[in-house]
């Protein structure tokens, strides 16, 4: 419109409507920026992944578009995404299975994924212990080393329980030979205590060694780890135990139950039966000691602690049979003869056990304190000349059995252990006071005078366990190398020139 407020020519006329469609119809398709137009067919669109779009009826919709000015524009390109900037790459994860021979201690590069099978195989695998896990070998352990004791986790044996025995084998045959059957039984560890027994015939060694190893008074004696006498055996005089049985426990205790020494059962069976004898000895009787001194020397040698038993208060030729067993001890092999270098005993020092004088089935009069104090003194008189540990390592004051006494009481104080008769404890508690007693006082049990049986095999276990362990030898032996070291020791025994001039002296 004018200033004067006429239109001018041609503004809304029919040569503007001319103008429009012109300025329409000018360029390539796609390049008119004025709106939609509706004679313009329709082009499909590729899509992203290369596929078109499905035909059909079509509905158009006003679209906003923001571009540039056609002169600046490009023509599109599929590579380029639309926000213009460069796209972040997907990381990639490498996952390394886990192989068969990887070490435990070895951390898996990536973690899978908690899903599925996955998951478990990841707690299976990827897992850490939180508690030591030992490794141990696999070698002498039997039945124990079983393909159930290696860990899931780490793919380790676990240190599992050592195996029980059921009942002691032999280590020494009647026929005075080796045995290897208990190798299968020790280990690599040297913590350990070995405990023989000697004693004469009908003393109850068996009996002793099965209550201190793993039995108790109330179980048959039938089951006990070494047989003891059966009545049969008692009433026409026999042994039952020949050579040494060996057991061992699982705290590591080896028990030595041997024959009787000086039997004269043995005597008995050697000559009624015409048995041949070795060649160096002449006389049964003879052969029959020289067996007794070599089983005594070995225990001399091989054990931490040996236990003389006696079921009576004393006899004098024990006595100056052990000296005798002690003069023709082994001697202990010096450090130049072992594989491994000296540790713990000076050169040149002789090694000797402890000594327990146990004296079983002791009467009431034995436990009084002044019988006690005689029997020590009459001990420390014969043994005063010994080079064994029979004083300072065991005591019966400590025990509570005589709570009135002080530890001054014995002056010369030896291991010595008490053991009153084997008795029932149900049988033992209804002992009647005496038929001649009131009713009121024949319910109560009689006086003993001494502690029950069953509390002094727990107390002389207890004090027995407990005594020092000391070195056998100038190294440091485990199991398995204390079974050969005994070894080597029976048959040096066996072939001693000492024992065998003793025995044509005594022929």
């Amino acid at each position: 419109m004018s200033e004067s407020g006429h239109s001018q020519p041609g503004m809304y006329g029919q040569g503007r409507r001319r103008r429009r469609r012109r300025d329409r119809d000018v360029g390539p398709l796609g390049q008119n920026l004025s709106g939609p137009s509706r004679d313009r067919e329709y082009v499909p669109r590729e899509r992203r992944d290369g596929s078109e779009e499905p035909p059909g009826p079509l509905v158009q919709k006003t679209p906003i578009i923001l571009a540039k000015p056609p002169g600046e524009r490009s023509k599109p390109s599929q590579s380029v995404p639309i926000s213009g900037g460069q796209a972040l790459e997907k990381p990639i994860m490498l996952i390394k299975t886990r192989e068969d021979g990887v070490k435990p201690g070895t951390p898996p590069e990536v973690a899978l994924p908690a899903s599925g099978s996955g998951a478990s195989k990841l707690e299976r695998e990827g897992q850490r212990p939180t508690q030591p896990v030992y490794q141990i070998q696999n070698r002498g352990m039997g039945a124990a080393a079983s393909s159930g004791a290696v860990d899931p986790v780490i793919g380790q044996t676990k240190l599992v329980p050592p195996e029980k025995m059921k009942h002691s084998i032999k280590l020494v045959d009647d026929q005075m030979n080796w045995c290897d059957s208990a190798m299968e039984y020790l280990r690599d560890q040297t913590d350990m205590l070995v405990v023989g027994v000697i004693g004469l015939q009908g003393t109850g060694k068996s009996t002793i060694m099965s209550l201190l190893s793993a039995n108790t008074p109330e179980e048959d004696q039938r089951g006990y780890v070494f047989r003891a006498q059966t009545q049969e055996i008692k009433e026409r005089g026999g042994n039952q135990s020949t050579g040494i049985d060996f057991y061992i426990t699982q705290e590591r205790v080896i028990f030595l139950d041997t024959q009787p020494i000086l039997s004269p059962s043995i005597l008995d069976h050697l000559i009624n039966n015409d048995r041949k004898l070795p060649p160096e000895y002449n006389l049964p009787h003879t052969y029959v000691e020289m067996q007794s001194l070599q089983i005594t020397a070995f225990l001399f040698t091989v054990c931490h602690v040996v236990i003389v038993i006696q079921d009576w208060f004393t006899d004098i030729n024990l006595y100056r049979f052990l000296q005798t067993a002690e003069m023709l001890k082994p001697s202990t092999p010096s450090a130049s003869h072992d594989s491994t270098g000296s540790s713990g005993n000076e050169e040149g020092s002789e090694y000797y056990p402890h000594i327990v004088f146990l004296q079983n089935k002791s009467s009431r009069d034995e436990f009084c304190p002044r019988n006690l104090k005689k029997m020590h003194m009459a001990v420390d008189k014969l043994m005063s000349h010994s080079h064994l540990k029979y004083k300072g390592t065991l005591s019966m004051l400590d025990c509570n059995i005589f709570p009135g006494l002080g530890r001054d009481y014995l002056e010369t104080e030896v291991n010595m252990f008490l053991l009153p008769l084997m008795e029932n404890e149900g049988e033992d508690a209804l002992t009647k006071a005496g038929s001649g007693a009131a009713p009121l006082f024949s319910l109560l049990p009689g006086y003993r005078g001494h502690p029950t049986f069953s509390s002094q095999v727990s107390k002389l276990r207890s004090q027995i366990l407990a005594m020092s362990r000391c070195q056998l030898s100038h190294t440091i032996l485990t199991e398995k190398n204390w079974f050969h070291y005994a070894a080597r020791i029976w048959d040096g025994v066996k072939k001693s020139s000492a024992l065998s001039e003793y025995s044509r002296l005594q022929a």
